[in-house]
């Protein structure tokens, strides 16, 4: 029996109803059975600040920071505000490599799969995401890349996944799957 890898999957819009969140859930359903996804909230993180980050820092500090220490592996979902992440996925990311030395990031395999209403899917926070990622030392994976557009129409009103997108998605988390394999450190 292989190994399960815990994934910790950060979703960048605080929606409840996200395309983004939705998309994390979708992909959780379609994952292989050695990646165990789970999304790792990031709403209540107050913002990065080293005044409040001592000894004792916030609880929702070290909450978030022990699930990602926990996890083999990390994945983004998030949405574009302004051709690059939102401010709850940057905290986030703030919050995690620190303090310096300690990154929750390190060394875990990482993607980012990228999602918006409009044409071109979120290229800009998939690309800023990766160019962050690669100081925080997690090896991303190159292929498939997932800018998906007009993810608005992947869902009904009942909120069930297109049959359409299902075939993309498998071949993400599939792809992820092996690279996750390949590179986990433990």
């Amino acid at each position: 029996m292989s190994k399960v890898h815990h994934v910790a999957v950060l979703v960048g819009s605080l929606r409840k109803a996200s395309i983004n969140r939705k998309l994390a859930l979708a992909l959780a359903e379609l994952a292989p059975a050695s990646l165990k996804l789970e999304i790792v909230e990031i709403g209540e993180l107050p913002l990065y600040n080293e005044d409040i980050d001592g000894e004792r820092p916030p609880q929702p500090y070290s909450d978030f920071r022990d699930k990602l220490k926990a996890a083999d592996a990390v994945l983004f979902v998030t949405p574009e505000y302004n051709r690059s992440v939102p401010a709850p996925m940057k905290n986030a990311i703030d919050v995690a490599s620190r303090p310096l030395g300690q990154c929750g990031f390190s060394g875990k395999p990482g993607a980012v799969l990228s999602a918006s209403p409009g044409a071109i899917g979120g290229f800009g926070a998939n690309q800023h995401l990766r160019q962050s990622m690669v100081t925080l030392d997690v090896p991303m994976m190159p292929k498939p890349e997932a800018y998906l557009g007009n993810a608005g129409s992947f869902f009904d009103d009942a909120g069930m996944l297109d049959d359409d997108i299902k075939p993309l998605l498998q071949k993400f988390i599939d792809a992820y799957a092996e690279w996750v394999a390949q590179h986990v450190k433990r």
